[in-house]
């Protein structure tokens, strides 16, 4: 069985450490655990690894959020991938600092990376692990947070979180999404 695994971001130096950029860091630490390094291929890097039994292609497009929609399709495409097997990992301003939240499907909460997912597949059906970053940010002044480098004492919270997301993903290729939400979405 296979899995696509998809870290929302953006490539480039300035982006690395910034709040859009945990679903890159989340799969970063996931394929440092199973052993996996990353490689440049078409529209991503991208990493292979085995975990029970199961494939988990790993990748960070390298489309730009906007546009992430156009590197799952084609990953999808490529591996022959089921949408049941989709999982993304992305921010999400609507959660407290370090909540993490697994949905089988939604819409896309003005998240750009969602957008383009959702046009390019075609629909919303797809498993999402949501990380909340919080919303403190006067009005007006979303972009400047969601691109803003961690605080201190955030990145406190964020490396405790890291850990459960990363056994989130784990737990959804192996027990499935339904069991996972049972057993991470209250926590």
């Amino acid at each position: 069985m296979k899995y696509l695994i998809v870290g929302l971001g953006n490539i480039g130096e300035e982006y690395e450490k910034t709040r859009h950029n945990i679903g890159f860091d989340v799969v970063d630490l996931l394929a440092k655990d199973l052993n996996a390094e990353f490689e440049i291929q078409r529209h991503a890097f991208v990493t292979k690894a085995k975990l029970k039994g199961r494939t988990l292609i790993i990748i960070k497009p390298t489309t730009y959020m906007n546009l992430s929609g156009k590197a799952v399709k084609y990953w999808m495409n490529q591996e022959n991938i089921k949408v049941e097997n989709l999982l993304i990992v992305c921010d999400d301003l609507a959660l407290p600092l370090g909540k993490l939240r697994m949905k089988l499907k939604g819409g896309d909460g003005n998240h750009n990376g969602l957008t383009s997912i959702i046009e390019n597949i075609g629909h919303n059906k797809f498993s999402r692990l949501r990380y909340g970053i919080g919303n403190d940010f006067k009005r007006g002044y979303q972009s400047d947070f969601v691109l803003g480098k961690w605080k201190t004492e955030e990145m406190t919270v964020i490396k405790q979180k890291n850990d459960i997301a990363v056994d989130i993903i784990k737990s959804f290729c192996t027990i499935g999404p339904e069991r996972t939400m049972t057993a991470f979405n209250n926590k």
